[in-house]
């Protein structure tokens, strides 16, 4: 089982997080006027949206590679519902596009592959 650790610390004079993971680091916040937020970096919804196509732009990677499928490029558009009060995250639509000369059936077991 492998397990990922990444940590989160409030940043000295604002109400912001920066966190990091390894060598890469980013900056978490609210929208200024929110919460005490100053638009210092990502808010929770824009994380989490661009947790998942991250997460599935890697997982098309890691198939075309095992698959030996060529895509050349990849566009992953990620709209994230918000609802309620707080607003909680309630559906994600993920929109994919690939330029690829591989046959659409090859992209089609990649993509089933990579969910």
């Amino acid at each position: 089982m492998a397990t990922v650790k990444v940590q989160l610390r409030s940043v000295t004079g604002t109400e912001a997080a920066a966190g990091w993971a390894g060598g890469h680091s980013i900056m978490v916040d609210r929208p200024e006027g929110k919460a005490g937020g100053a638009g210092l970096g990502f808010n929770g919804g824009q994380l989490l949206a661009l947790s998942i196509g991250g997460c599935l732009c890697n997982d098309i990677r890691y198939a075309s590679h095992a698959m030996g499928v060529s895509v050349d490029e990849i566009e992953v558009d990620v709209s994230l519902s918000l609802e309620g009060d707080p607003l909680l995250a309630t559906a994600a639509e993920v929109d994919i596009r690939d330029a690829s000369t591989a046959s659409n059936e090859d992209i089609a077991s990649l993509l089933d592959r990579a969910k």
